[in-house]
């Protein structure tokens, strides 16, 4: 890659653009952008009437400016942490010299909290002081171009006056108003699609920087250009650094149109491999951080052990703890190793909930011994693989505290008792959305003010980010929030962005974005993964074993949400290239008794029948499943000809469908599963996976039906 990226130079007294020079010219084509995996969110555009809600997933190919120079030596790796985890050993050794290579050329700094001694609070916290310097310089160059064009020049910090200079943390600390020092910690949510610059709703974000002067932005989804080229105009008005934010549980596709699409993270675990977990976290840090993210609300750690858990479901790595805690730490390596900081999710463990957090408070009626024992075991793996923040959840402990049912987010001995002084963590505490219904049905503008008094640090999404700083500041002038422990939180912020090297470059290179997002080898990988993570959990009568010999007519009839009315159609798609006759039904939630009767019309045509439901959790429907009336239709269809269920998604569909002959997981519906599934069947392609979880009653974890090719 070419070493000059688009650089930009900004005036810092008016955050006016004085120029723009293009170091890479070229013809740059976004028409062929992969398939659009849309999530829906906590928070609608700034502007619209939607209702929407947030799940709360080559180094030599990354331009270095991408994450930008740091002037002390990467952290070294440990060899000892890695060894008490039990990794899968599949190309890791490999990965981590690749892994140590990239640090070292970029200069990463994303210290582990092990390393640190344990720190006190207020309430058991301790302030966490600054161990380096901060070093700002100033580069004023003037690199040779065609023409008249000046050569390009890194944007300036706000702390420069025209010459090198020396600033410590501390000191910009201590320089900011108590309202900015609020502002620091503040992080609404923006979409990521297309909008131009004078756009309404583009400019009430733009105030939240010009005027608000918040620390951070969160990103939803759009196209990695649209993404990039918003925070880049909204990186160039902000007097400091933006910390960026979004979810990208287990890769970018789930917020890039484009990204590369990698199994969830059950999915992950169901392949065996915690090297995987690593890859996957590498992937998703390389092309985040192409586009201008800094921080992945990822990994999840919640151990989910509920089967009727309505909103984590696939989103976990499984049901066993241990398990659990060597994949989450595996891919907080690969996160933090590339320059993408990582926040383990939803502290103390939203795995055992039967409520939605996005609507109501859930109660997890857990003691000590059971928290201690299931629960937090991923945490403690997170911690010690070195996690720069975990993010709370907005559910109820009464048993741990004291019989009170409130957020954990707002309990301090949750926080700060468990979180910062039993497990000694020192890094960032961040809230989940401060605007779901768990915390802001109770709370509403003063939730940011209890969870900050709890021991949080980052205030998420809140309804409306100047009445969260309103409250805020309300609270330091009453004495409720003590200047020290605000300054706390602030140095831990902007320690942070200064270790990924944000006081540098802000600046995501425009032309890098399709050098790194969506690469062939990262799809290639992502394909590989979802072929190993399918799991046959049961082909009674032979049907699926039968179908690489006879390419038996098939009626697919899928059923997907509103949001994905596309599934099966790569699968079908699929099955005809490799000589399957496919007549194809689809159902969706809003389907009425006539779309059902015709279903089982198209069924009687050819002699078997697959199905294919995309069943996941999603934010604020408060329920998983399928409908009452596909149940049926399956169960009818399954007790009269040859059946086969493939669940792309929740993988629990089975326990309520004994009458099922087979039964195949590929865990998300997107076009790369739905390949590896037709190649499965097909036989053209080995069925490796086996359960990270029990399907009650009959699977095990560890179970699955392994098929080998010849």
């Amino acid at each position: 890659m070419e070493s000059n990226p688009i650089v930009q130079q900004v005036d810092w007294e008016t955050g006016r653009r004085v120029g723009v020079l293009p170091a890479l010219r070229r013809n740059v084509d976004i028409d062929d952008t992969a398939e659009s995996v849309l999530r829906r969110e906590n928070c609608c555009d700034p502007g619209s009437r939607c209702d929407q809600a947030v799940e709360i997933t080559l180094a030599s190919g990354v331009h270095p400016r991408l994450v930008g120079h740091q002037t002390d030596p990467a952290v070294a790796y440990q060899v000892e942490t890695i060894g008490q985890q039990d990794l899968d050993g599949r190309a890791y050794a490999e990965r981590r010299r690749t892994a140590t290579d990239t640090k070292a050329a970029f200069g990463l700094r994303i210290g582990r909290a092990a390393d640190a001694p344990p720190q006190q609070s207020q309430q058991g916290e301790r302030s966490v002081q600054s161990k380096f310097p901060v070093l700002v310089v100033v580069l004023l160059c003037a690199c040779g171009g065609p023409g008249p064009v000046a050569g390009p020049q890194p944007a300036q910090s706000p702390l420069q006056a025209g010459t090198p200079a020396a600033v410590d943390v501390d000191a910009l600390v201590g320089s900011l108003s108590v309202r900015d020092k609020i502002a620091q910690l503040v992080m609404p949510w923006i979409p990521g699609t297309y909008a131009a610059f004078d756009d309404e709703a583009f400019r009430r974000m733009q105030a939240w920087v010009d005027s608000l002067h918040v620390g951070g932005l969160i990103v939803s989804v759009g196209s990695p250009f649209d993404v990039a080229a918003k925070l880049n105009r909204l990186q160039e008005r902000s007097r400091l650094p933006l910390l960026v934010a979004s979810d990208l549980e287990a890769g970018t596709a789930i917020r890039l149109n484009g990204g590369t699409p990698f199994p969830p993270n059950m999915g992950i675990a169901a392949t065996g491999s915690d090297s995987d977990a690593y890859e996957v976290g590498r992937v998703t840090a390389l092309e985040g951080r192409a586009v201008g993210i800094h921080l992945a609300f990822a990994p999840v750690a919640d151990v989910n052990n509920n089967p009727a858990n309505p909103i984590i479901n696939v989103r976990s790595f499984g049901e066993e703890p241990h398990a659990v805690g060597r994949l989450v730490a595996a891919e907080i390596r690969g996160l933090q190793d590339h320059g993408m900081l990582a926040a383990a999710k939803h502290f103390p463990g939203h795995g055992d909930t039967g409520a939605d957090s996005h609507i109501s408070l859930p109660v997890l009626t857990a003691n000590w011994a059971r928290l201690d024992s299931v629960e937090l075991v991923p945490f403690r793996s997170a911690i010690a693989a070195g996690v720069a923040a975990v993010m709370s959840a907005h559910i109820a402990l009464p048993g741990i505290d004291g019989g009170r049912l409130r957020p954990g987010t707002v309990a301090p001995n949750i926080l700060t008792g468990i979180l910062r002084d039993s497990l000694h963590f020192t890094g960032l505490v961040v809230t989940d959305a401060l605007n779901m219904g768990g915390i802001a049905n109770e709370y509403g503008a003063e939730a940011a003010v209890r969870a900050f008094v709890a021991g949080s640090d980052l205030l998420l999404q809140p309804a409306d980010p100047k009445t969260t700083i309103d409250a805020m500041t309300a609270a330091v002038a009453r004495g409720e929030i003590s200047p020290e422990r605000l300054d706390r939180s602030v140095r831990r912020v902007l320690q942070l962005k200064w270790q990924i090297g944000l006081f540098t470059e802000r600046i995501a290179p425009l032309d890098g974005v399709p050098l790194v997002v969506g690469r062939a080898d990262f799809r290639e990988e992502a394909r590989d993964m979802a072929t190993r993570s399918l799991v046959l959990v049961k082909d009674v009568n032979g049907t699926v074993h039968g179908l690489k010999n006879a390419r038996s007519p098939l009626t697919l009839v899928t059923y997907g949400d509103e949001d994905y009315r596309a599934v099966g159609t790569t699968l079908a798609s699929e099955l005809r290239a490799l000589g399957f006759a496919v007549t194809v039904f689809k159902l969706w939630p809003a389907s009425g008794p006539a779309s059902y009767d015709s279903a089982a019309v198209a069924i009687e045509r050819n002699p078997v029948t697959l199905f294919a439901a995309s069943d996941k959790p999603i934010a604020s429907r408060g329920s998983i499943g399928l409908p009452d009336a596909m149940m049926g239709l399956i169960s009818t269809t399954a007790r009269s000809r040859p059946t086969i269920l493939v669940s792309l998604g929740n993988p629990y569909l089975i326990g309520q469908l004994p009458e099922v002959g087979s039964y195949l997981i590929g865990w998300r519906s997107n076009s790369v599963t739905e390949q590896a599934v037709a190649r499965a069947l097909a036989g053209a392609k080995a069925i490796t996976g086996r359960l990270p979880i029990s399907i009650p009653p009959l699977y095990a974890r560890g179970w699955g039906v392994q098929r080998r090719v010849p």
